[in-house]
């Protein structure tokens, strides 16, 4: 049954994030985490917003409408969807 993922692969890849994330939170200063969460947050309604305009909006559109990377874009759609996916369940 292969169906190309490697779990060894997920699993160290998921023990690095975690890793990140504590050294992350060690090193930052909280309000300084707090300003970002916000702005992400903020972000990702304009996102949503846009999106129920041009539901059917790719990355490069979103990117361009809201001033970010194709990759920041990226991560705001899978984001969205991952949310929407979780809702659905």
């Amino acid at each position: 049954m292969d169906e190309g993922v490697d779990p060894t692969h997920m699993c160290q890849s998921l023990v690095h994030k975690v890793a990140q994330s504590k050294q992350l939170l060690a090193v930052a200063d909280p309000a300084i985490l707090e300003f970002f969460e916000n702005w992400l947050d903020e972000l990702e309604d304009e996102a949503m917003e846009y999106l129920k305009k041009y539901p059917k909006a790719e990355a490069p559109a979103l990117a361009a409408d809201l001033g970010l990377s194709k990759s920041g874009a990226d991560f705001l759609l899978a984001k969205i969807n991952l949310q929407k996916s979780t809702k659905e369940a």
